[in-house]
């Protein structure tokens, strides 16, 4: 027999199947909206180390003339 699938919102667990389909859909629209803060937060942090290495260039280039 095949184990129910649960989730736990706000530390309480529900089973999936219990869940209404309006219920499932906004699940899946949280599930989406995490998934784009990640890649969000990893586009960030690769722009913050390319505006360091940017700030380092025109140190260097400053500190040159």
């Amino acid at each position: 027999m095949a184990e129910e699938q649960t989730v736990t919102i706000d530390g309480t667990s529900y089973n999936l199947s219990d869940l209404s389909e309006n219920a499932r859909q906004q699940l899946l629209n949280v599930r989406a909206a995490d998934q784009e803060i990640e890649r969000l937060n990893r586009q960030l942090a690769i722009t913050r180390t390319a505006r360091q290495a940017y700030a380092r260039a025109l140190e260097q280039e400053l500190a040159e003339q």
